[in-house]
């Protein structure tokens, strides 16, 4: 023990135990767990999780427990059904509407054998309770419950007052106000949620999606024949340009790549019954058969050319004449040569009176089959091709043809010929043949010649006409079809139709497909004749093929099938006559229907005839020149192959049959001196005739065992005495057979095989044991299969063919009750041991109906003449003799073999253990002992083979220790699993329950000694199969409670008392994986200890498994309708009970499903006015809801799909566990762990949120449709018998976190699993996705009822002990929590849980203790009350009253309430998407009716107070109801929020709430300095709060410290403390008013000023920062504040010039259509770079789709607008770009760019215009308008556009205008001159437009309007001087910027900058009388002070 125990210690796994052993030791986890876990634990009566403990005696326990309930769903769950198991003979389906069976040869043992094999029904046995799990949900409420809140409809109210006393309440719910008892109310409450709920939790969440889930055997296909891809070619016309006599056509395929011929020929004509007539005396009444002109052509490997041949009614001349009338004469020239032809065709009707019987070649052509496929795969339906001579420029050469033909076969192989779209094939040219080119290598040199682009058949000269064929995919059951054999396929509905002949096959490669009918059939080819050197005349030479079963001539057989037009089957067959050729080529084909038993006399016969073609005299038509044959047997076995024959002259003697022509027979006269001269090809395609020659022989000794000795096989004579030994030889020898016969004949040689082992033969007098050399050849033929045909396995490594052999084809053969002999094909032969001969069973014994194997009463018994009796006493008297039992045989010789045998039996060990358990159900079925007692039905021997194969055979093996063949590992691991559920069906449980044991107990001491992880995952998929047995929960006795194993006791019901200290340590037992437990409860045992042993998430791929065994037993558990009823269920729960330990102890390592979890959340969308933080600040929680403790993430967690499956098996014990239980056990749990409990429930509601229709939206990309599995099982359920709420089942189901965040995960993200995909489409449909949030819904619903049943329970468990205080606070984090999430109308539950928590949670915890929760919960009802579910409305408003009740009932004044519900009420308008202002009006009108209506606080102010806060909220709302309307309007949007931030005022926390909730919306929408100056604004008001409560130094003394920051920011300071006082309970009372929230807002002011762009705001927001952080010792803060100012500084210096801020319009509105905004003006602030044309597009466009589009129009100028002149129906917009404007003083402050774009109040635009009302005119009358505006505030401001408060105008005379003008331009040439790094191209641009001689209204034009004269009014004295002065500056200016022009410019503008100089010499020249020209009056003694003046003006 102490060394098992070190082992056990060294386990890998066990360190995850030990580390959550750690952390649970900080909860206090269940001790119980714990020291299980503790391998190491020293107590002698526990056993450590990783040992497996001793299995409770099954059977011996069910003896000495009899239940104690007679009947009913529990009685079954004791004992397995009497009816389990049943073997049935399933009728084998016949594709023909009769059996193909020979007409003879039912004498011949083998032969019989083969029918036998083809025509029996097959055998199967069944598990009765296979269950399809329907899943049955109740009707009516799924509306009801699964509409979300996100799902509510949007409305929209614009009206401000609204009467609110005169709305309509919901109703209210009735007795809210009584006084009830809680037990009542519990009882109720109980009622309320146990009504209407899902049945099956896992209906809604199906397992992991797995393609083939390991557990399940797929049932394998029927065996049937075989056939490729099926190919409908129907023959419509054939034509040439004359029509003169009958053509015959014959169509085959052929493989150019293997040179083979691969299917028959398939015969026809498409003659006209006129000219069918020519031929009339030489035909017989044509069969229906015969005239088909549709084939069906079956192709297994595709890669094909179709080869037609024509021929014609032989004529004299060579094939050349023949043909020459078809090539010359054309169809148009009929008239023409009307004589010509008729000479012709009588010439023709001679020749078919005469030689009607013959045939000679005439024509051919081939068709690329694929390219038509493929050509036909890309066009049209029904497409028309025609096919010509390649590389043939005529009009009708082919479309596909050139193309087609010269491709090659390589890449053909991929196509598919299933799915291609019809094709019409129009052939136009044929060749003609040649009589010497008529060989197959000559067809294959023409095929390949065909394809070259330079085709030797271009020279040939071409046969033209026209051939029609249709090719197309071949319908799945064709009408009218025959099969080769002439068997009526069905449906055949009438036999006078035209059918279709199926082709047969003759697949080029090996196809391994046994045998299921009957065929038999031999194709006779001759190919050529050599009569060079014989003598006389033989030149027109035809050979007759016969089928003889004798010598004589009358012997030929009718069984050669006719040509087309003609009978079915003839005696004899003409091959086609070349013209005087003495050495023809043959190119026919001669099918034969071969007889079933052949015998020596068996022959075919050759006469080879000269025809003479001219009639002459006394000469005959035909004379024979030769004889050959060939005997169909040679040593018993048929002869096929390659013959050379030689030919006779004579006829043969008698008795030739039997020789071969080879041997000389004296007196006989040969061609050629006996040699060779005849060539032909005898194939066979038979289910009778193996053509193998060990198969051959083996058979052959098998049958001569019933025979009288000596027994002859082939050239052998057999005798008695060495048969055993040639047995033997012949059985070891099959391992020669080549491998395609032995798959063709698989039934009946395992059958024999078999029948060996069963019944070994007696041979003189011995019993000779064939056991030990059958069970050698059968494992080794299964390994030769599993090694060739990997292909055919299915997942796990089976083989199909040997699966279906195994499942329908085998049988004990002593055990059949239908065979009609005692053996199949042995008969009753005294060679067989313990036979007894007169065992004949009467005729009445076809038991073809299926017999269960027990009726209802075992006690009333059949008479015993009844027929299964007398089955019954023949095989018990067979029985009961020395035979072998199969499986008995099977396990001896397993255990026995050693070496390559035994090794090659283990590499296929779940064959011989399937067929071990057919045979074990067989013997027991019909030895009628699967109702005697288990531990009776088998010897002990058989019992010990069984242990000695588990415990040696494979556990000790070498191959087990290798690490090598890991696949051979998988495979065994999972054979000897179905093989152990197998066995639970049939024998002593107890003794399976011990192999199990000890394979476990083997496994796991590999996994120590060999460290390796694979074989942990080996042993979940071995319990994985186990546990999926039919009765599993039965083998885990869910009716016994947990006694000390020594003492079993019965039953008791766990509803009794549990007082003493035993019955608590029996609670003990259940809850937690105890010896008792883990013995009693085997199977649950194990999965659960591999639970809790694995669960580790460094092995994710365990855990996924691992948790995946338990999910799907669950499930299955779930959906079984044996366990539906609820009492049934709860046992079946108790097998699980440990697991809910087992899941807090993993709770760290789950997946956090809180971080993306809450309702807000998930349905934002990016338009949502507020973010999730804000929201939950506003209701002053933190954000979001803190979580619990225990969620201390360790590194490494599960993934998110692993935890979810986790959380709902654990959800579904909760729901289906016994309450009484449940409750004893958490009374005795200590608080930390009551509390871990919670933490888990808590992590629930996350994990089952409903995410919404929107979420399954956007995940849509990331999924991939279910497999095709999946979906079957979803539309079986869907369309079942099932109602409303069914519509969930099989849910295909979301992800649960990842959608949200990055984890990995496994479902969705199939492409990285190991399991394969089916990809099929990747989009879902919108129904689907409807679907798939309608059961998301559902799920989140129940997952939540559940919650909160198990929540009730927990309260009455605690309730009575000391705890309760340090739970109830938990529990209320879980409810809320849960409300937070998106629910349905769980509401229903919630309302009455509040109502319960006034008694069990005292009210002073809600509303002293837990103040954030109370405010949660406040938001939360509010969020309800706007539901648009009316139930959900009617219980939030009942809620919300009720709060409010019990609050005042504590102190008379609910100020917490009110003050969270004015809070909750503005976070909920700022963010619900869905939020409805009307159905909220109506949930105030309820609590407002309510109030009205309380009798019992009628007297008190209560009324009025709820009176005054409702009028308050429902003000709120009004206000900002507005914003729904103006959401698409993001300015006004703005405006709006902005007057609700300033009426908040007087409640800093609300008006901090909007103005965060306005910095989200400016970063929506990447207005970052906006956003800055919001949260700059929020730092001022918390500055201003914090310096009123608390005077310290280093903090902001309020809004004043800010002002460097914004000018606006002292509107903060509007409040003080006169009006609100900071300490009053509940206000600042948000996490933002404190030291951290004043430096987190500062931080994201820094954020966002620094995204804007203006690094120099980010330095005054850190200013305010710094001093707070020194005084805080915080180095690591400062480190990165002066980081970012570091970065902020680099970033001004470098983008110095390229910086860019806002760009300003004044926007104007005029007409009545715009309301408040009416003659409004705005300066907006735009994007830099905004043109006005896009503002002007934005604003026409938005107010355009508002009010239409005619009704808006933008006023184009600047002027004034006069509104008297306006159409008073329509909006104006009028808009002016406008710049910032400072004044002369301003400058000397404004120096950067950033400070001539901060703090901006007033702006500017120009409005140009003369006193003649035109806006331009020439310089001397052109005036200038200067408007300056100035805003309410200076941008950047809390909103995007400022009112503007103040208008100054100030007009400029023209020389004003040209003082500015001149200005300007001198500012250009001085930037220019200056620019670092200089610009040339900017400087040559400022240059050209200064002293270019072209400039228009230029400089000098100035000068000579405005100086050449001094003016004569005095006041424009000094503006002339200053122009004069302008002038002066400007030409020095010029001359500064040419000469920094030459230094730039290269030798190539040297002429350029010449002429710009003699440009700037003129124009000096032009000014200087003017420049020099002073005004007198201007120089008198104050000359000075002027100067001193306009100093600044000359710069």
């Amino acid at each position: 023990m102490a060394e098992r125990r070190a082992f056990a210690q060294k386990i890998s796994r066990t360190v995850a135990a030990e580390v959550r052993k750690q952390i649970a030791g900080q909860y206090g986890g269940s001790p119980q767990l714990l020291k299980n876990l503790n391998v190491g634990a020293a107590a002698s009566n526990t056993v450590p999780l990783t040992e497996a403990v001793e299995p409770v005696d099954f059977e011996e326990y069910l003896s000495t427990h009899p239940p104690i309930i007679e009947s009913g769903p529990l009685r079954d769950l004791i004992e397995f059904p009497p009816d389990d198991i049943e073997v049935v003979c399933t009728p084998r389906e016949c594709r023909t509407v009769g059996q193909a069976v020979p007409e003879e040869g039912h004498n011949d043992a083998h032969v019989r054998d083969c029918v036998r094999s083809y025509t029996e029904d097959w055998n199967v046995v069944n598990r009765r309770p296979s269950l399809t799990c329907v899943f049955v949900l109740p009707q009516d409420d799924l509306k009801r419950r699964s509409i979300s809140i996100d799902d509510t409809p949007r409305g929209s109210w614009a009206c401000s007052i609204f009467d609110l006393k005169n709305s309509v309440p919901d109703a209210l719910l009735p007795h809210l106000l009584d006084r009830a008892p809680n037990e009542e109310i519990d009882r109720h409450n109980e009622e309320h949620r146990k009504s209407n709920r899902h049945r099956e939790l896992f209906a809604l969440h199906p397992a992991l999606e797995e393609e083939e889930p390991i557990e399940r055997h797929c049932v394998p296909d029927v065996p049937k024949e075989h056939f490729g891809q099926r190919l409908l070619v129907k023959c419509l016309s054939l034509k040439f340009e004359i029509e003169i006599e009958p053509i015959f056509a014959s169509l085959a395929l052929y493989d150019v790549k293997e040179k083979k011929k691969i299917s028959e020929n398939f015969l026809f004509d498409l003659n006209s019954e006129q000219t069918k007539g020519m031929l009339r005396s030489h035909s017989q009444t044509a069969a229906i058969s015969t005239l088909a002109r549709s084939a069906i052509f079956s192709i297994t490997y595709p890669s094909q050319d179709v080869f037609l041949v024509i021929q014609k009614v032989l004529q004299q001349g060579d094939i050349g004449e023949c043909a020459e009338p078809y090539m010359v004469f054309k169809e148009s020239d009929t008239a023409k040569n009307k004589e010509k032809l008729d000479k012709l065709r009588s010439q023709s009707e001679q020749f078919c009176t005469r030689l009607g019987r013959y045939r000679m070649p005439f024509a051919w052509t081939a068709i690329h089959l694929m390219n038509i496929v493929n050509s036909a795969g890309s066009l049209e339906r029904d497409t028309e091709l025609e096919m010509g001579l390649p590389g043939q420029n005529r009009k009708n050469s082919s479309i596909v043809g050139r193309r087609s033909l010269e491709r090659t076969t390589s890449g053909d192989e991929s196509c598919s010929l299933s799915s291609f779209r019809p094709a019409t094939l129009t052939v136009t040219n044929f060749f003609k043949q040649e009589g010497d080119r008529l060989s197959d290598e000559d067809l294959y040199k023409f095929l390949a010649d065909m394809r070259r682009p330079s085709s030797v058949l271009r020279r040939l000269r071409p046969i033209t006409g026209t051939l029609k064929i249709d090719i197309s995919p071949a319908p799945e059951n064709p009408h009218y079809c025959l099969t080769p054999d002439l068997q009526q396929v069905k449906p055949y509905p009438d036999s006078r139709v035209r059918p279709t002949r199926e082709i047969l096959e003759f697949p080029p490669r090996d196809v391994y497909v046994p045998n299921t009918t009957y065929r038999n059939l031999l194709y006779v080819n001759p190919h050529s004749l050599n009569f060079a050197n014989r003598q006389g005349s033989a030149r027109n030479i035809t050979v007759k093929v016969q089928f003889m079963n004798g010598e004589d001539p009358n012997n030929a057989m009718p069984v050669i099938f006719g040509k087309s037009s003609c009978v079915d089957y003839a005696k004899e067959a003409y091959t086609a006559v070349v013209y005087h050729n003495r050495s023809p080529d043959f190119h026919d084909e001669v099918k034969i229907k071969l007889p079933a038993s052949l015998t020596d006399h068996h022959h075919i016969l050759f006469t080879f005839y000269h025809v003479s073609c001219q009639q002459k005299q006394n000469t005959p038509l035909e004379t024979p020149v030769g004889y050959t044959w060939i005997p169909m047997l040679q040593n018993g076995r048929l002869r096929t192959g390659n013959f050379c024959l030689p030919v006779s002259l004579e006829k043969p003697p008698q008795s030739y049959s039997v020789l071969s022509p080879d041997v000389p027979l004296p007196g006989m006269k040969w061609v050629d001196n006996h040699r060779g001269v005849f060539n032909v090809e005898v194939t066979s395609v038979s289910t009778v005739h193996t053509q193998d020659q060990y198969l051959d022989k083996f058979f052959a000794l098998v049958h001569a065992l019933d025979h009288m000795f000596p027994v002859r096989i082939g050239d052998m004579r057999i005798m008695e005495n060495n048969l055993e030994e040639e047995l033997k030889s012949s059985i070891a020898a099959l391992n020669s057979s080549q491998l395609e016969p032995i798959v063709r004949f698989l039934h009946l040689l395992l059958d024999k095989l078999v029948l060996l082992v069963v019944r070994p033969p007696v041979i003189s007098g011995q019993i000779v044991n064939l056991g030990q050399a059958s069970f050698e050849v059968m494992a080794s033929i299964v390994n030769r299969l599993h090694k060739y045909l990997d292909t055919s396995q299915d997942m796990h490594g089976r083989n199909s063919l040997l699966s279906s052999y195994v499942y329908y084809v085998f049988r004990l053969p002593n055990m059949d009750p239908n065979s009609p002999s005692p053996g199949p094909g042995l008969g009753g032969s005294v060679h067989y041991a313990t036979m007894a001969r007169s065992a004949q069973r009467p005729a009445s014994l076809n038991l073809n109906r299926s017999r269960s194997l027990s009726n209802s009463n075992p006690d009333i018994s059949g008479t015993p003449t009844s027929p299964d009796d007398e089955v019954r006493s023949i095989i018990g008297s067979k029985c009961d003799g020395n035979s072998p039992l199969f499986h008995e045989e099977l396990a001896l010789q397993w255990v026995v073999s050693s070496g390559i045998v035994r090794e090659g039996a283990l590499q296929q060990a779940w064959f011989f253990f399937e067929l071990m358990v057919k045979s074990i159900i067989h013997h027991l079925y019909f030895t009628d002992r699967l109702e005697s007692p288990r531990k009776n039905r088998f010897p002990e021997r058989f019992m010990d083979d069984i242990t000695a194969l588990v415990n040696f055979t494979l556990t000790s093996d070498p191959v087990f220790m290798s690490n090598q063949d890991l696949e051979l590992v998988e495979r065994l691991n999972t054979s000897l699993a179905f093989f152990l559920n197998d066995l639970l069906s049939v024998m002593d449980r107890g003794f399976v329950f011990s192999l199990i044991k000890t394979y476990w107990k083997q496994v796991s001491t590999k996994l120590y000694m060999l460290q390796n992880p694979t074989l942990e995952s080996l042993r979940l998929d071995f319990l994985r199969i186990v546990c999926s047995h039919e009765h599993y929960v039965t083998l885990n006795l869910p009716c016994s409670l947990l006694t000390p194993p020594a003492s079993p006791s019965p039953s008791v019901s766990s509803s009794s008392g549990f007082s003493t200290h035993a019955q608590d340590q029996k609670i003990a037992n259940m809850f937690e994986l105890s010896v008792p437990f883990r013995e009693q409860h085997y199977l649950a045992g194990l999965v659960l200890t591999e639970l809790a042993v694995i669960l580790d998430p460094e092995g994710e791929a365990s855990v996924i498994k691992v948790i995946s065994v338990v999910h799907n037993l669950l499930s299955s558990h779930d959906s079984d309708p044996r366990y539906a009823d609820p009492e049934v269920k709860a046992r079946v729960a108790m097998l699980y009970l440990p697991l809910i330990g087992i899941v807090m102890e993993t709770l760290p390592q789950l997946h956090d499903f809180t971080d993306g979890a809450g309702g807000d959340e998930s349905v934002e969308d990016g338009n949502g006015m507020i973010s999730q933080t804000v929201a939950m600040a506003i209701a002053g929680t933190s954000s979001p809801m803190s979580r619990p403790s225990s969620f201390l993430r360790p590194h490494a967690t599960f993934s998110a799909e692993s935890s979810r499956s986790l959380l709902i098996c654990l959800l579904w014990v909760l729901k289906n566990a016994d309450e009484c239980v449940l409750q004893k056990w958490f009374t005795d749990l200590s608080v930390s762990q009551l509390n871990r409990l919670l933490d888990m429930l808590y992590l629930c509601v996350s994990c089952f949120e409903y995410k919404g229709k929107k979420a399954f939206e956007r995940m849509n990309s990331l999924t991939f449709k279910k497999s095709m599995d999946m979906k079957a099982k979803l539309e079986e359920a869907i369309l079942g018998s099932i109602g409303a709420r069914q519509e969930m089942v099989r849910r295909k189901r979301s992800p649960s976190g990842s959608a949200f965040g990055s984890q990995e995960n496994l479902r969705w993200r199939k492409d990285m699993t190991h399991w394969r995909q089916h990809s099929e489409r990747m989009d879902k449909t919108r129904a689907e996705l409807e679907h798939e949030a309608l059961i998301d819904g559902n799920l989140a619903t129940e997952a939540n009822l559940i919650i909160l049943d198990t929540l009730e329970i927990i309260v009455q468990a605690v309730s009575v002990t000391e705890s309760k205080e340090s739970i109830l606070g938990g529990m209320l984090k879980v409810l809320l929590h849960s409300m937070a999430c998106n629910q349905s109308a769980l509401y229903l539950q919630h309302c009455r849980f509040v109502k319960r928590l006034r008694t069990v949670i005292f009210p002073e915890l809600l509303f002293e203790e837990e103040t954030e929760q109370c405010a949660d919960l406040c938001l939360r009802l509010l969020r309800n009350c706007s539901s648009s579910i009316g139930t959900i409305r009617s219980h939030a408003s009942a809620s919300l009253y009720l709060l409010m009740r019990q609050n005042f009932e504590i102190g008379n004044n609910f100020a917490r309430v009110k003050m969270q519900a004015t809070m909750s009420l503005s976070s909920l308008v700022g963010t619900s998407q869905n939020f409805n202002e009307e159905f909220l009006r109506r949930s105030l009108k309820t609590i407002l009716t309510y109030g009205e209506e309380d009798l019992e606080l009628r007297e008190t102010t209560f009324p009025d107070q709820v009176q005054d806060l409702v009028f308050n909220l429902h003000m709120i709302l009004s206000d900002t109801v507005k914003m729904k309307e103006h959401q698409e309007d993001p300015e006004m949007l703005i405006d709006l929020m902005y007057r609700i931030a300033k009426g908040y005022q007087t409640s800093p926390d609300l008006r901090l709430t909007w103005m965060q909730n306005m910095a989200g919306k400016h970063s929506e929408r990447t207005n970052h300095a906006e956003a800055a100056q919001c949260l700059v604004h929020s730092a001022a008001l918390v500055a201003e709060y914090l310096s009123m409560l608390e005077d310290r130094k280093y903090l902001p003394v309020g809004c004043v410290t800010f002002q460097n920051v914004s000018s606006n920011v002292l509107e903060e300071s509007a409040v003080s403390d006169d009006v609100v006082s900071p300490d009053e309970e509940g206000i600042c009372s948000g996490k933002y008013f404190t030291e951290a929230g004043l430096v987190g807002l500062l931080d994201q002011a820094a954020s966002s000023f620094s995204l804007a762009g203006m690094y120099e705001a980010v330095n005054e927001v850190y200013k305010v920062l710094i001093p707070i952080h020194e005084a805080n010792r915080d180095a690591k803060k400062l480190a990165t504040i002066h980081g970012k100012l570091q970065e902020a500084f680099g970033k001004i210096v470098h983008q110095d010039g390229k910086r860019m801020f806002g760009t300003y319009f004044r926007v104007g509105f005029y007409g009545s259509k715009f309301g408040d905004l009416d003659e409004q003006e705005f300066v907006y602030k735009e994007p830099a770079i905004t043109k006005l044309a896009e503002v002007s597009h934005r604003l026409e466009g938005f107010y355009g789709e508002r009010y239409g589009e005619d009704q808006v129009e933008v006023i184009k100028d600047s002027n004034l607008v006069d509104k008297c002149k306006l159409d008073p129906n329509k909006a104006y917009v009028q808009i002016t770009y406008v710049e910032p404007y400072f004044d002369t003083y301003e400058m000397k402050d404004r120096i950067t760019y950033f400070d001539k774009n901060y703090n901006l109040r007033r702006f500017v635009y120009c409005t140009p215009f003369t006193l003649d009302g035109r806006a331009h005119g020439d310089l001397h009358d052109q005036f200038k308008r200067k408007t300056i505006l100035t805003t309410s505030h200076a941008f950047p401001y809390i909103k995007t556009r400022i009112n503007i408060i103040h208008k100054e105008e100030v007009s400029s005379m023209p020389i004003e205008v040209a003082i500015e003008d001149m200005q300007k331009k001198t500012q250009e040439l001085a930037f220019a001159t200056h620019q670092d790094p200089s610009d040339a191209k900017m400087l040559q641009m400022v240059l050209q437009g200064s002293v270019g001689t072209t400039v228009n209204q230029g400089p000098l034009e100035v000068a000579q309007v405005f100086l050449s004269e001094i003016p004569s009014d005095p006041k424009l004295y000094r503006h002339h001087n200053k122009l004069r002065l302008c002038f002066k500056d400007f030409t020095k200016r010029c001359e500064d910027a040419l000469r920094k022009n030459k230094s730039l410019i290269g030798p190539d503008q040297k002429e350029y900058q010449r002429e710009l100089e003699r440009n700037y010499h003129r124009l000096k020249e032009a000014l200087q009388p003017l420049i020099c020209r002073k005004i007198p009056q201007l120089y008198k003694p104050v000359l000075q002070v002027t100067s001193h003046r306009y100093s600044y003006e000359r710069c």
